[in-house]
Parts: C-alpha cells; sequence; structure tokens
C-alpha cells in the first residue's frame, strides 16, 4: 500500500489484512421438487375479451366504436334491440380477462382473474363483469368468469382537476372465474419414462439428481438426457404412480451451483455466492473532481435625456475551473480470495456500492474474476 495514505483507506486495508478471510457457505442439500419440475405438469394460460358494467363515468367514451358494438351484442342476446346512437354511457368498459388453469382441475373449482381495460376507459373500480368465457390455445373455453371487481387504485377528475392513485384500469376478480372443463396433466409417458426439467439447467445438478434416484430406487432408473432433463424409467403399476411422484418429490440433492456475482445497479445490490473467488489483484481508486463555475453579469447603460433605441444591456459571463484531487487516493491489494471478502474490504473502506460495482465489473474484464457477471 502507498506508504502516504495515512487516510481511512489505508486504515480500512490494514484491518482487511487482519482479518480473517470469510468461509464458503456449505452446500445443502434440498428436496427434489425445489430444482424443477416434471414434465407435463404446468399452468395454461386463458383469455377472453368481456364487458365491465357499472362504472361512475369512468368506462369508456363514444369514441370507443368497438365498446358500443360489445354492449349492441350483448343485450342482444338478452332480448333488447338498440341502435348506435342509443348507446351513449360512460358505465361500460371492454376489457380483456385473463387468468392461470392449474395443472389439475376439476369442473366447479374457482381461480382468480385479472381484468384490464383496453379502450379509453379511465377506471374499472366499483364494476361488475358480465359472463365472459376464457378460452386456451386451442380456442376452446376453459372457464366462464363474471362477477364484482376489485381495484387497487382510483381515478377521479372534476373541472380539468385530476386525482389518481395506483394504475385503475387494472382490477383483479377474485374467485370469479369458474372452471368448466377438466384438466388432468399427464406425466407418465406413454414410454413408461418419466421427465424431470431442471429450473437451472446444468449437468452437474443433473447428474447428482441421477445418483440420487438410483441411489433411493436402485440403480438403471434414472439417467441425464441433458443439462435441463433427467428421465426417470416407473416400473410399477398406473394406479400407484402418484406415490412414485410422492417419493421422487422428496428426494434430497445437493445442487450444484454456478459461480455468478449478481449486480442490481438501480438500486446499488450485489449478490455473489461464498464460493465465488478472485485472483490476485491490485486496486486503485481516486477521484479527480472538475469543477466549472459561471456567473453572469449585466451591464445596464445610464440613460441621460430620454431613451436611446439603439443601446442594449451587456451581459458578460465569468467562467472558474476548478480541478482538485482526493486526498484519500490509495492502492489495495488483495490475495486470492472471495468476492465475499472483497466486498467486505471495500465497504470497511468507505467505498459506496456503485464505486463496488464498477471495481468488480473492471476486475472481470481484467480476467481476475472467475465468475459471471449478471447485471440487472
Amino acid at each position: 500500500m502507498r506508504i502516504a495514505a495515512r487516510t481511512m483507506w489505508s486504515a480500512a486495508a490494514a484491518l482487511l489484512a487482519l482479518s480473517v478471510p470469510l468461509a464458503p457457505a456449505a452446500a445443502q442439500q434440498v428436496p427434489l421438487k425445489a430444482l424443477g419440475r416434471f414434465d407435463g405438469w404446468r399452468d395454461n394460460a386463458l383469455i377472453g375479451y368481456g364487458l365491465v358494467t357499472g362504472l361512475a363515468g369512468s368506462g369508456d367514451t363514444r369514441r370507443s366504436a368497438m365498446t358500443r358494438q360489445a354492449l349492441r351484442n350483448v343485450l342482444s342476446r338478452l332480448g333488447t334491440a338498440v341502435t348506435d346512437d342509443q348507446i351513449s354511457s360512460r358505465n361500460v368498459a371492454v376489457v380483456i380477462v385473463t387468468a392461470r388453469l392449474q395443472p389439475s382441475a376439476n369442473v366447479g373449482d374457482k381461480m382468480d382473474a385479472v381484468i384490464s381495460s383496453v379502450g379509453d376507459a379511465r377506471s374499472l373500480a366499483g364494476g361488475t363483469l358480465l359472463m365472459t368465457p376464457l378460452l386456451g390455445p386451442d380456442q376452446k373455453p376453459y372457464a366462464l368468469a363474471q362477477g364484482p371487481l376489485v381495484a387497487g387504485g382510483h381515478n377521479f377528475e372534476s373541472d380539468l382537476n385530476q386525482q389518481q392513485r395506483n394504475y385503475p384500469t387494472t382490477a383483479l376478480l377474485q374467485g370469479g372465474a369458474t372452471v368448466e372443463v377438466p384438466v388432468d396433466s399427464q406425466v407418465l409417458q406413454p414410454q413408461g419414462e418419466i421427465g424431470f426439467l431442471l429450473s437451472d439447467p446444468g449437468f452437474s445438478t443433473a447428474q447428482r439428481i441421477a445418483e440420487a434416484v438410483n441411489g433411493r430406487f436402485g440403480p438403471g432408473i434414472a439417467w441425464v438426457k441433458n443439462a435441463d432433463e433427467v428421465k426417470i424409467r416407473y416400473r410399477g403399476a398406473p394406479d400407484a404412480t402418484a406415490a412414485f411422484l410422492a417419493q421422487l418429490e422428496d428426494v434430497s440433492v445437493e445442487p450444484a451451483t454456478a459461480p455468478r456475482v449478481v449486480i442490481n445497479e438501480r438500486t446499488g445490490t450485489i449478490v455473489a455466492g461464498g464460493g465465488v473467488m478472485i485472483s490476485s489483484v491490485s486496486i486503485s481508486q481516486g477521484d479527480i473532481k472538475v469543477t466549472v463555475t459561471g456567473e453572469r453579469q449585466a451591464s445596464q447603460p445610464s440613460f441621460i435625456d430620454g431613451f436611446a433605441s439603439d443601446v442594449r444591456s451587456l451581459v458578460v459571463t465569468n467562467t472558474k475551473l476548478e480541478v482538485s484531487e482526493d486526498a484519500g487516493e490509495a492502492v489495495i491489494r488483495f490475495p486470492n480470495t472471495a468476492v465475499a471478502d472483497l466486498v467486505e474490504g471495500l465497504a470497511r473502506a468507505r467505498v459506496t456500492t456503485r464505486r463496488t460495482i464498477s471495481i468488480l465489473q473492471a476486475i472481470k474484464a481484467a480476467g481476475a474474476l472467475h465468475a459471471d457477471i449478471i447485471v440487472q
């Protein structure tokens, strides 16, 4: 360290040299269900096009032709015929309804739905969704949605004064969607195999999963197909598949952790695994501050015996340039250590989080940080 540094940096570096490096966190075993899902066990997206009524003048305006058409269609199905000129209410809004159907659902099950305005409505607060079929990707109806909406905001306007809270053009229909078609996901494939898909693909973790399953149920039961999938052979009766899957979910596996450093520049957050290492590196940190200030002065001429049209004020700008160098400039050397030790040392040196992020990126560019940096 530079001898000229009897500063806060040198004190922090001395403390860092005396500190004991942090030990990497010991890997722990987790159940198999925490590492991924079985192939075929997935949610299904549903979507519908509906109409919300009962709005207190905050619905779509007459400029929205699709709202008038949708309202005429609904009223005609109910036995009432109206013309386009007879529709002038702002108590109606056209919406898109979305929901997620669980992998296994029975007729009559309830689920939530999200309602979003597609017109020029100001708010959906206080509205009621009329019966809306929810379609799957195959364009077949799987559920019906209807009921009062819960909006987490409001938007009121009067005499060019407007007050808004949150986003009232989106609302929630809690338990208002009813399943009309049963769904039963098939996990067991026709070949008698079960596929397990990893949430975080990796050959090391996939191999450990296969070894753990073989150790629990016998050799040859599981094998690695790819970094993101492990195949498991099922040899039992069809009616015992659920019991076998329950036992699979409880198999303990020690996942392999990928060396990563996650950085969020917006919030100044740094997250790194305890085993992420850096090679021997020297860090130089110092500031040069350049300040430019400008002062403007006006020279106002004096007038005698009247006003002269060809005389104007003169504006003069004086610029002042200052360059200052931070006295706390220092060089800190780190031996082979973990990122956690580096971040702790920089924190003791009172280095800001954003500067620490820049230092980590520079160390990565120098080839001394042996991990992937993910910037969010």
